[in-house]
């Protein structure tokens, strides 16, 4: 999957039924090294399951390095903006390679982010990410290790380019539901 993804095709191999298996986004920083793919195992049943798989290219392969899964989230209907559910493992392939060791060695993490029909693309940081036709993503990049719990800001945009929200490093909610909430109180 993931080398489809840094292909630029369809995550989601045409073999796999998405009744069993649905994947939702996949992500790669080619710059950085690392990728992330959001799967839901059985999407449609009362046993549904999401994982995140976080992977490293190391030695000319992709490595599997940490991830997660837990019960599938209810769809959200988000206004412009939603992030959340992120989770971060240290790279251990760049950690065994001489002169770095552990204690050097990046942080790999990883949001989900859910967008309303509106936006046409995110920014997370630099790295510009269409808005797919579920209008769900995962991000991943890499931050050092004392910085781990940080994450770049996330910017949505319209398809004029104007920006509709923003969430920093360190939100729990993004400009434009701060906004929306001023208003009513």
């Amino acid at each position: 999957m993931i080398r489809r993804a840094v292909a630029g095709d369809e995550p989601q191999p045409w073999w796999m039924p998405r009744r069993v298996l649905t994947v939702v986004s996949a992500d790669v920083d080619a710059a950085a090294g690392v990728g992330a793919i959001w799967t839901v195992w059985r999407p449609k049943s009362r046993r549904v399951r999401e994982h995140i798989a976080l992977l490293e290219w190391y030695d000319e392969q992709w490595r599997y390095v940490g991830g997660g899964s837990s019960s599938g989230d209810d769809p959200v209907d988000v206004d412009v903006l939603d992030v959340r559910n992120g989770g971060g493992v240290l790279s251990l392939t760049r950690s065994i390679d001489p002169p770095r060791s552990i204690t050097t060695a990046p942080w790999i993490s990883c949001v989900k982010v859910r967008l309303g029909r509106d936006v046409d693309h995110v920014l997370i940081g630099a790295r510009r990410i269409e808005n797919p036709e579920r209008c769900s993503l995962i991000a991943v990049w890499t931050s050092p290790q004392t910085d781990h719990g940080a994450r770049p800001v996330i910017v949505a945009l319209g398809r004029d380019g104007a920006e509709l929200s923003r969430i920093g490093p360190h939100d729990s909610l993004d400009t434009h539901t701060w906004a929306r909430l001023r208003e009513e109180f």
